[in-house]
C-alpha cells in the first residue's frame, strides 16, 4: 500500500472514530439545549471549559450577528492531545456560553490545526456576502500548510474550499502554522487581507485580495525577543496609547519554552505595521511577557468586536504538564476574556490586561472594608470564603519598612492554600502554589512564580478572580498578570489576609461571591 493511500485510510478511520465518539457522547449525555452540569471535581464555574475530552488553543475568535464565536483545538476521542478538530462555542455576552457541534473535522488534506476567522463583508472570496471564513493550518504528518473553509449560516455548517491548501509551506521551514488573518484598510480607503503565520522563530506576513491567493510581504523576529522555543499562534492588532490618538501595534506570539514561570508562555512586541510587515519599537534584546503565571498560552483576540474593544482569551494550561492535570473526563479550560490597552511607562509602552466588566453580572454577596490597619494577628476574613470569589484590594505602603510581605491565602483548607502576595523589599508580586492541593502529578507544578512590580503613588492594587481550579491575578490595574491552575480539595474554601511584619494599611477591600455562569450544549444530532 502506498504511503499516500495509507494516510488517506488512516484519516478515514480517524474521522469514523471521531464521529462515533461524538454520537456516543451525544446519546449518553446530551439532548438539545442541555445545561452542562458543573459539579464534577475541578470543573470551572464561570470559565469556559471543554464539555468532554481534550481542548487546547483558542481559534477563530470573531463576532457576528450578535454572537461571539470561540473555536478551539479539540480531540473528541481522548483527554490528551490527538487528531485535531475545531470545536465551537458561542455567546451573546462573553459570560454564558453554548457549545455547538464540531465545526471542522480532519480530511484527506490533514488534521485541523490552529487559525483564525473573519467576516468577508465584501465577498472578496466569492463564498457569499458576509460569509464567515476560517483560515487554518492543515497538518499532513508534519507538513503544515494554510487552508480555508467557509460558512454562510452563522458558523453552524462549514464547507472546505475545494482548492485547499491555499498557501504551501516555504522551503526549509518545517513549522509553518497558525494563520492570523485580518483586513487592513489604507488611508485611501482601499485595503487587503493580511496573514501572519508562525515560521519557527519568526513571523511571516502575506497579503491577499481574496483570501485564496497569497503573496509574501515580509517577516519579523529573527533574533528578536525570546527564541528558546518554537513561536506559535501569532496575533497582531492596533491599540491606542494611553487612550489617545497615537496608535501602536501589538504582535503577540506563544513560545514553547523558557517563559517566566517555566515551560510555555506568551511574549509580545510593540511597534508599527505598514500593511505588509511589522517593525518593533524595542531592540532585539527586549523581552516582554504577557503573563507571569504558568497557565497562559496561545491567546487570540476577537475580530469585529462591536464595542471597539480589543478582547482576548488564552488556553489556561502549560505544555509542561497539560496532559497530566488531574481532571477525569475532560482537559481544557480558557482564561476569562480580557480587555487590552497600552500605557506609557518609564520603560516604554506596555500592554495592560483587565478582566472584562461583563463578568460583573455574576457578582452575588458582597463584603466590604475601608481604611483598615492590618497587623499579623488580624483575622479580618474569618467569616469569608468560597471557591468562586472576586477580590479587589488597595494597599498603601508608603513606609515599606512596616511589612515584609502581605497578601491573600486563597482556597485554604487542611494543610493547603495558594498564596498571592507582595514582597515589599524585593518589590515583587508572586503566586505560590507549592501547597495549593494536588501538585504531585508533575514536579514543575508546585512552584513560586514572581514578577517585578513597583508601587504606583505608594499603592499596590490587586484584582483576583478565583474559580474552582484557577486563580487569575491582575496587579496594579493589569500591568502585571498571573494565570494559574489549582487543584485543591473541594472543601478547601478558606480565605485569609496575611502580613509578615508589623502592619500594612488597607485602603479598600471588596470581595464578591461569584455565581456560576450558564453553559449549554446543543445536540449535535
Amino acid at each position: 500500500m502506498s504511503g499516500q493511500l495509507w494516510r488517506k485510510l488512516t484519516r478515514f478511520i480517524t474521522l469514523t472514530l471521531s464521529l462515533a465518539a461524538l454520537v456516543g457522547c451525544a446519546a449518553a449525555e446530551q439532548t438539545a439545549g442541555v445545561t452542562m452540569t458543573l459539579d464534577e471535581p475541578f470543573r470551572p464555574q464561570y470559565h469556559v471549559s471543554v464539555p468532554q475530552k481534550w481542548a487546547n488553543d483558542p481559534n477563530g475568535l470573531v463576532f457576528y450577528d450578535g454572537e461571539y464565536h470561540l473555536f478551539y483545538q479539540h480531540n473528541p476521542d481522548d483527554i490528551v492531545w490527538g487528531p485535531m478538530h475545531w470545536a465551537h462555542a458561542v455567546s451573546a455576552d462573553l459570560v454564558n456560553w453554548t457549545h455547538l457541534p464540531i465545526a471542522l473535522y480532519p480530511d484527506e488534506v490533514g488534521t485541523i490545526f490552529s487559525g483564525s476567522a473573519v467576516i468577508d463583508h465584501n465577498n472578496t472570496a466569492g463564498f457569499g456576502a458576509e460569509a464567515m471564513v476560517a483560515v487554518f493550518t492543515h497538518n499532513d504528518d508534519g507538513r503544515q500548510m494554510q487552508s480555508v473553509a467557509y460558512s454562510t449560516d452563522r458558523g453552524r455548517t462549514w464547507t472546505k474550499y475545494a482548492g485547499n491548501p491555499v498557501l504551501e509551506p516555504p522551503k526549509n521551514i518545517r513549522n509553518f502554522r497558525d494563520p492570523k488573518v485580518f483586513w487592513y484598510e489604507t488611508e485611501s480607503g482601499a485595503g487587503h487581507w493580511v496573514m501572519a503565520v508562525s515560521g519557527g522563530n519568526i513571523i511571516l506576513f502575506f497579503t491577499s485580495s481574496d483570501l485564496l491567493h497569497w503573496e509574501t510581504s515580509g517577516g519579523f523576529g529573527l533574533t528578536f525577543g525570546a527564541t528558546c522555543g518554537v513561536w506559535e499562534t501569532p496575533d497582531l492588532f492596533p491599540l491606542p496609547v494611553d487612550g489617545g490618538p497615537e496608535t501602536r501595534w501589538v504582535l503577540a506570539v506563544a513560545i514553547g519554552g523558557c517563559a517566566p514561570a517555566g515551560g510555555s508562555g506568551v511574549q509580545y512586541f510593540v511597534g508599527s505595521f505598514d500593511g505588509r510587515t511589522f517593525t518593533s519599537d524595542n531592540d532585539k534584546d527586549t523581552i516582554l511577557w504577557a503573563d507571569f503565571g504558568a497557565d497562559f498560552y496561545a491567546p487570540q483576540s476577537w475580530s469585529e468586536e462591536p464595542d471597539g474593544r480589543r478582547l482576548w482569551l488564552a488556553w489556561m494550561n502549560n505544555w509542561t504538564y497539560a496532559q497530566d492535570i488531574p481532571t477525569a473526563t475532560w482537559r481544557g479550560t480558557f482564561t476569562v476574556p480580557r480587555e487590552l490597552s497600552l500605557i506609557t511607562t518609564a520603560e516604554g509602552v506596555r500592554l495592560v490586561q483587565q478582566p472584562i466588566a461583563d463578568l460583573e453580572q455574576l457578582r452575588g454577596e458582597r463584603w466590604q472594608w475601608r481604611d483598615e490597619v492590618i497587623g499579623p494577628d488580624s483575622n479580618l476574613l474569618a467569616e469569608v470564603g468560597g471557591e468562586t470569589l472576586e477580590i479587589a484590594a488597595e494597599f498603601a505602603i508608603d513606609n515599606l519598612g512596616d511589612s515584609d510581605r502581605f497578601g491573600f491565602r486563597v482556597r485554604r483548607g487542611d494543610g493547603e492554600y495558594t498564596t498571592i502576595g507582595y514582597a515589599t523589599k524585593a518589590r515583587t508580586l508572586y503566586v505560590d502554589r507549592a501547597q495549593s492541593g494536588n501538585v504531585a502529578f508533575n514536579n514543575a507544578f508546585g512552584a513560586v512564580h514572581t514578577a517585578q512590580m513597583s508601587p504606583i503613588d505608594g499603592l499596590i492594587r490587586l484584582h483576583i478572580l478565583i474559580d474552582r481550579s484557577s486563580v487569575e491575578v491582575f496587579g496594579n490595574d493589569g500591568r502585571i498578570v498571573f494565570s494559574e491552575q489549582l487543584f485543591p480539595a473541594g472543601d478547601s474554601l478558606g480565605l485569609e489576609l496575611f502580613i509578615d511584619g508589623q502592619s500594612v494599611k488597607l485602603n479598600a477591600l471588596d470581595i464578591w461571591q461569584l455565581e456560576p455562569a450558564t453553559f449549554q450544549i446543543e445536540n449535535p444530532l
